[in-house]
């Protein structure tokens, strides 16, 4: 950041009186900038033993294979944002709406939240940001092919928590990994 979004003068790096990080601050009109983590939505929609996967039409990890999410929007609940998401990349409409799985990616500023939903009737189709979507049985999960860890450890605890038919919340956190599944 270089400049004040509130009066366009020149920001500095410094710790604010009473706060311990470093932050923004504008010299002219005191503002303080505060740069917060992005919080990521998307749902776990099943049919029946399947899951329902889009392979991403969008970079980061274009063609690889993820749950439907995306970034919240202002003015939305997370649940709200993990509907649209669903719809955008998808098409496809949800009930019976449950967290499931959040889990923190400090190393790159967001938090990914997942919801374990049902797919509302049998509609669903390439949004946009898609490439394809299908539905997959646990057995054909192209697992080399997910795009992001919190994808492949969503999946993980959903599948073993079907066997045991009791599904809790799930929260972790990811430690920096590898550039391409870090997140």
């Amino acid at each position: 950041m270089k400049f004040c979004s509130q009066c366009g003068n020149p920001v500095i790096q410094r710790i604010p009186e009473g706060d311990s990080r470093l932050r923004y601050v504008c010299e002219q009109c005191h503002t303080v900038h505060y740069q917060n983590p992005n919080i990521v939505a998307g749902c776990l929609v099943t049919v029946g033993d399947q899951v329902l996967l889009c392979r991403r039409a969008i970079e980061p990890r274009l063609g690889y294979w993820t749950l439907p999410a995306g970034f919240m929007e202002n003015g939305e609940t997370v649940e709200q944002a993990a509907r649209r998401e669903t719809v955008e990349e998808a098409c496809a409409e949800l009930e019976e709406l449950h967290l499931y799985s959040l889990i923190d990616v400090p190393h790159i500023n967001q938090v990914h939240v997942f919801y374990r939903a049902r797919l509302s009737g049998t509609q669903f189709a390439a949004g946009i940001e898609s490439l394809e979507v299908q539905l997959f049985d646990e057995a054909d999960i192209p697992w080399s092919e997910l795009a992001f860890m919190t994808v492949r450890r969503t999946l993980e605890c959903y599948f073993a928590d079907r066997q045991r038919q009791v599904y809790p919340v799930h929260t972790s956190a990811l430690p920096p990994s590898r550039p391409t599944l870090d997140t």
